[in-house]
């Protein structure tokens, strides 16, 4: 379920020409890019406004749109790998305990999915980006997107009479993990209706986010909010662990020349401050791909993803749906005939089924005289459980849920300029705190006081969304407790 690259797509990647996709918003960028003699040479390109939503409208018709796009930037190539829009994912990120097996790290990994994801994990498409901290600790990234919609958009391909051999991120297709784990970057791309935000450290992608009201649309103007931008970049930086925060050094900007100027302007100070240089990528460097590239080749996620899957290099993130095996199709089309097989197998199916009901009468025989023999005792037993259970809150003299209440009263000011909505205590150490600030400032100020506060450890912020009121959320360690007499 979870993987790094679907081998069918790696087997296909013997191709020397693909039309590269980017699906942003409501508008499709696209060109053929085409390898010959160790250079990738870019054939045509377009960038059309979709008037139908391709996860809404009818896929047949937003298929002839897209093929009538095509058709008029005369494009004839039939294989596409396509950059997925980054607020489609939902991302989890998990830290790796020390395993044996790397088949434990696999249900590991399932079992934090279930956990973190807001929805059935059976839905998703999952992948994995997994990194590794200078002193040896495990990290893993959790991407998932619905399976619906990836379902729709290749119907929506199918009807434009192309053919679907990678589904990918467009930031991970600008920004890949580097070789050398100890370079960490923090990407930002700036998109038609907002701006994407990733992290690669230790090897691996360690945040990924679409920033909500960086970008604004007034009519036909753009209005970029490099505060929100900058705010938000320290936040996600402040979430990592320190180790990997200490790894980041640069801050790539990429995106239309007029807003990724702006932005690498009014941000520069501000990432400055925390460490951090701040780069505009106006180009490729001739060490991107391995390959020689046109002259004055224009960054985009489009031309990123097929030069990488051109030359080979892979998507660090895969999201094509796995494909049905033609010998399962056939089973599925001439499965009547199994009925054919009934009469000859019944009696065969008769005699097993009666062997194994034999044998479970005598394992549940032997299992009832086992249990008459030892049930005196576990009912014993379960009676002082429930005696453990019962009394145990009572003789724990340290009231730990209280003092962490008393702990929030005080670090929040009194006037109520910001106020809690919910706190959630897990197993006494654990607590998340929900709330609504007037501002930016009251809320630092008061997260302030709480680090100071005596037993209150790991305060991290989880996330914060707009301006006035402000909505966050945070959560801390408890570590001072009295002990308990049981």
């Amino acid at each position: 379920m979870m993987d790094w690259l679907d081998l069918k797509s790696l087997r296909r990647q013997g191709r020397s020409s693909v039309l590269a996709l980017s699906l942003d918003g409501g508008r499709l960028e696209g060109m053929v890019l085409a390898r010959t003699n160790g250079s990738l040479r870019a054939l045509q390109s377009f960038s059309e406004t979709l008037s139908l939503d391709p996860l809404t409208a009818d896929t047949e018709l937003v298929g002839r749109e897209i093929r009538n796009h095509l058709d008029t930037a005369g494009v004839r190539e039939r294989v596409c790998v396509v950059c997925l829009p980054l607020k489609w994912a939902l991302v989890v990120h998990v830290e790796l305990p020390e395993l044996p097996a790397e088949a434990d790290v696999a249900s590991f990994l399932q079992i934090e999915a279930e956990r973190g994801f807001p929805c059935d994990i059976a839905t998703l498409r999952l992948v994995t980006s997994r990194w590794r901290s200078p002193s040896g600790r495990q990290h893993a990234t959790l991407v998932g997107i619905p399976e619906n919609h990836l379902a729709a958009l290749e119907r929506v391909l199918h009807g434009a009479r192309l053919k679907a051999v990678s589904f990918s991120l467009g930031i991970a297709a600008l920004q890949p993990p580097g070789a050398v784990p100890s370079e960490g970057v923090l990407a930002l791309a700036i998109g038609e209706d907002g701006v994407d935000l990733q992290i690669t450290c230790g090897g691996g992608v360690g945040a990924l986010r679409a920033l909500e009201g960086a970008l604004e649309i007034e009519g036909t103007r753009k209005l970029l909010h490099p505060d929100v931008v900058a705010r938000e970049s320290r936040i996600t930086l402040g979430q990592l662990a320190s180790e990997f925060r200490e790894t980041v050094h640069r801050a790539r900007i990429f995106g239309p020349d007029d807003l990724a100027g702006e932005l690498a302007n009014e941000i520069e100070s501000p990432l400055a401050t925390i460490g951090l240089s701040t780069e505009l990528v106006t180009g490729y460097s001739p060490d991107d791909f391995g390959v020689a590239l046109p002259a004055g080749a224009r960054i985009s996620r489009a031309f990123s993803l097929g030069a990488r899957y051109l030359t080979r290099q892979g998507a660090t993130f895969e999201f094509l749906l796995p494909k049905v095996m033609p010998w399962q199709r056939l089973a599925k089309q001439y499965s009547s005939s199994r009925v054919r097989m009934v009469g000859a197998t019944a009696g065969a199916v008769a005699i097993l089924v009666a062997g194994l009901f034999l044998i479970q009468q005598w394992q549940l025989t032997r299992l009832r005289s086992r249990w008459a023999a030892m049930s005196s005792k576990v009912q014993e037993l379960d009676g002082m459980q429930q005696q453990i259970r019962q009394y145990r809150p009572w003789f724990d003299r340290s009231f730990p849920c209280l003092s962490v209440l008393r702990e929030l009263t005080q670090a929040f000011p009194e006037d109520g300029v910001v106020s809690a909505k919910t706190v959630e205590i897990r197993d006494v150490h654990t607590v998340t705190c929900s709330g609504t600030a007037r501002d930016n400032s009251v809320l630092l100020k008061t997260l302030t006081q709480m680090r100071a506060a005596s037993g209150v450890t790991a305060l991290k912020v989880d996330q914060i969304r707009g301006k006035s009121p402000m909505q966050f959320t945070f959560d801390f360690q408890w570590g001072q407790g009295g002990g308990n007499e049981n």
